[in-house]
């Protein structure tokens, strides 16, 4: 096993960058990629959750935050595509991500909530290791449609006061996809610490295959040692009420709560944006404090660059 650690994400994301750049060669559903297996990430302080690698790697955190609101809605409505337009390539012929974690999360089977479950398990018994929350479901998901999961699941540990959590994942495209991955991962277990009374842990994420894809390896090789990623305000927030402030936080609106009135107005911003109110937009994101803000702001700038380039 291949152990990479950091405090923060960006030091952890720099090191596997450069061990995977020296992985071996392999073409699944012939696509190049330099892979590593049995890789284990670990970040120390999960709610140093947002990658900083500019100039190389600029995250949309529109999409990081949207997709989070996704997951622990519980939806597979086609609003995310809204923040990701690729990710349309994956949906069957009715627009649907078949392989989306939210009703696998919150609506196993029809009916089971297996977030509520786990927060309920580790109330009851706190040492527990049945913790589980599972993903992928051989039922569905061996019949080859387009988007199959590749996390497989989400466990949680409370020990000595903090609670740890690890995630399992069959394949992680290192570039496009282990950053959002690790946001909404690790937005979750703080959500669970809260709801459990517990201090947040470490954040540890398994994947059995971790490669960057050949058409990324040129701007991976740009990735250097940065500043470490910012510590997210906090978001942590009582069980009961929580679905509807999710809503509410889709919406754009302020719920009182500063952490989530960021990932509130991250959404609001970036629909203005995609409107083509563009200043509204930016004035948006100038009013979001914190490091949420920041990121847009960044984002905006390499929009806009795509933008004149394309016109050149």
């Amino acid at each position: 096993m291949t152990t990479i650690s950091g405090e923060t994400i960006a030091e952890l994301f720099t090191d596997a960058v450069a061990r995977v750049q020296q992985g071996e060669p392999v073409s699944p559903r012939a696509m190049p990629t330099r892979e590593v297996l049995d890789v284990r990430l670990l970040i120390e302080q999960p709610r140093a959750r947002l990658l900083p690698a500019q100039p190389a790697r600029v995250l949309n955190p529109a999409f990081a935050v949207a997709e989070c609101v996704w997951i622990l809605s519980g939806t597979n409505a086609p609003w995310i595509y809204d923040y990701n337009a690729q990710l349309r390539q994956y949906a069957e012929d009715d627009g649907i991500l078949r392989g989306a974690y939210g009703p696998r999360m919150r609506l196993w089977d029809g009916h089971v909530d297996q977030l509520a479950q786990v927060r309920a398990t580790l109330l009851d018994d706190p040492e527990t290791r049945r913790a589980v929350i599972q993903l992928y479901d051989p039922a569905r998901d061996a019949g080859g449609h387009r988007d199959v999961p590749c996390t497989l699941g989400y466990r949680f540990h409370l020990r000595q006061g903090r609670l740890h959590m690890v995630t399992t994942m069959r394949s992680n495209d290192l570039w496009t996809g282990f950053p959002y991955d690790a946001f909404s991962a690790t937005v979750l277990q703080e959500l669970m610490a809260g709801w459990v009374g517990a201090d947040l842990g470490e954040y540890h994420h398994h994947v059995d295959s971790l490669h960057l894809y050949e058409q990324d390896l040129k701007a991976a090789a740009a990735v250097c040692v940065g500043p470490p990623s910012p510590i997210m305000p906090s978001l942590a927030t009582p069980w009961d009420g929580f679905d509807a402030l999710l809503v509410e936080v889709l919406m754009g609106r302020s719920v009182g709560h500063p952490g989530w009135d960021a990932m509130a107005g991250v959404l609001a911003s970036y629909r203005q944006w995609k409107s083509g109110e563009r200043t509204r937009a930016l004035d948006r994101a100038h009013q979001i404090a914190g490091p949420l803000g920041q990121a847009l702001q960044a984002w905006y700038e390499v929009l806009q660059q795509r933008a004149a380039e394309v016109t050149r």
